[in-house]
């Protein structure tokens, strides 16, 4: 059967190696909604009233959708897919240059969740933004150096008591390498001549490491993907091809307006100006009902419509540790999406916004797997039960298996990602399905 979407893995790959900070990712999707017809809109300034595709950027973060098709209700409902942009990483920290033993150093604080081991002895990047002054104001630079700048060394295994490993300390053990000498250097400077930019002028950054490994597809048959920071830009790149299908379907066609939403500092729990906890999404949605000609009570009217899927990666059943999944509830690379449900809400799902998806994934002719986390382990959580509470919309949680979630580097299935963005695609437009 033919795709829905133009997803695959080889487009995931080249998204992922575009795309190493969470502000890249936004960079990167908005080029291709830029190519395929739609419109940056500023916070700040009035939006048309005219139909017609657009989307706002905040930081890392990224809302886009369609006013287009037969609807004109004030009062239309949403379809949302929702993901994160950010990963787990190695962040600089705001005093970084440091010297020891005769090496120089680059302070690194662990970001998020990330699998500290995984990040040992590889070649990293830097990527994120300064904030530098402009005349009487400041602006904004994407910052990136693909140069094997910085290393976090392990130590040998003959200095480890039992040599079976060390207990890495956040605070003393990931800091990276990059240069000989017992003074210290000074690596904001670095950066700034690296991108074009007068150190002075550098008020404030956000950066972090990325492994410089190009993504890639392995195996026999090339049917895996590794890559780095899979979770969650398998999401984005399979959230942006899905609204691109969808925005086709709905030009032609009446259905809700699909709306994708990525959001920074997931990771961290999403608690900032731009994470799933601020106000962005809800007042990006009113704004779209107030152009469109309603007011308070239609706004509220197409929220109790809506419905959002929150995409983010599902665990699949490692092969070497079995026994650290659910047993009735194995998750096969390749399977198809996942449905992911906790009864203690870690995860948002509850029977409506599973059989909307379940719906999703019939009319997209995908299979439908179903995750549920073992009882005596400590489920993770996502942007789902935190946009359910903070817009009282119907959420259900979704994803794509992987491997090696959290690490420096992951594990999926190649067929994945068109079944999942597929899947993706018939949610936002309920009529779409399979030719």
């Amino acid at each position: 059967m033919p795709s829905i979407t133009h997803a695959d893995a080889q487009g995931l790959c080249n998204f992922v190696d575009l795309s190493p900070s969470p502000f890249h990712v936004c960079a990167t999707v908005a080029a291709t909604l830029t190519d395929n017809g739609f419109t940056e809109l500023d916070e700040t300034t009035g939006w048309p009233v005219e139909p017609g595709r657009y989307y706002v950027i905040r930081g890392g973060s990224l809302i886009a959708w369609s006013t287009e098709g037969d609807d004109t209700s004030p009062a239309r409902p949403f379809r949302i897919v929702g993901g994160h942009t950010d990963s787990p990483n190695l962040r600089v920290k705001q005093h970084p240059d440091l010297a020891s033993a005769g090496w120089q150093l680059v302070g690194l604080e662990p970001y998020g969740g990330a699998w500290l081991n995984s990040w040992l002895d590889r070649d990293l990047g830097v990527s994120g933004r300064f904030t530098v002054r402009s005349g009487h104001t400041t602006e904004d630079v994407l910052v990136r150096v693909d140069k094997p700048v910085l290393r976090v060394p392990q130590l040998a295994i003959h200095l480890s008591e039992d040599r079976k490993g060390v207990q890495l300390d956040p605070q003393r053990h990931v800091n990276g390498v990059w240069g000989i000498g017992n003074e210290p250097r000074s690596f904001i400077a670095y950066l700034a001549e690296q991108s074009g930019v007068d150190a002075s002028a550098v008020l404030g950054w956000e950066l972090m490491t990325h492994d410089l490994a190009p993504s890639s597809l392995v195996g026999a048959d090339g049917d895996l993907v590794s890559a780095p920071r899979l979770d969650n830009q398998a999401t984005c790149y399979a959230g942006q091809q899905a609204l691109l299908a969808a925005t086709r379907h709905v030009a032609e066609h009446a259905g809700p307006i699909p709306v994708l939403a990525l959001f920074d500092h997931e990771e961290v729990g999403s608690m900032s100006d731009r994470g799933a906890f601020s106000d962005l999404l809800n007042t990006v949605l009113e704004r779209i009902v107030l152009v469109r000609g309603g007011g308070r009570d239609e706004f509220l009217r197409a929220l109790a419509g809506s419905i959002v899927a929150s995409g983010d990666m599902a665990h699949a059943t490692h092969p070497n540790y079995p026994d650290r999944h659910e047993p009735a509830h194995r998750i096969a690379v390749g399977g198809g999406p996942v449905l992911k449900v906790n009864q203690n809400l870690r995860y948002a799902t509850d029977a409506e916004g599973a059989g909307a998806f379940a719906l999703a994934c019939e009319q997209a002719g995908v299979p439908l797997q179903r995750y549920v986390h073992r009882a005596d382990l400590p489920c993770g959580s996502t942007i789902g039960p935190i946009t359910a509470s903070r817009t009282g919309m119907t959420t259900v949680d979704v994803g794509a298996p992987q491997l090696a979630m959290h690490s420096a580097r992951e594990l999926m299935g190649a067929a994945d990602v068109t079944t999942y963005a597929d899947a993706l695609a018939a949610f936002l437009t309920p009529r779409l399905s399979r030719s």
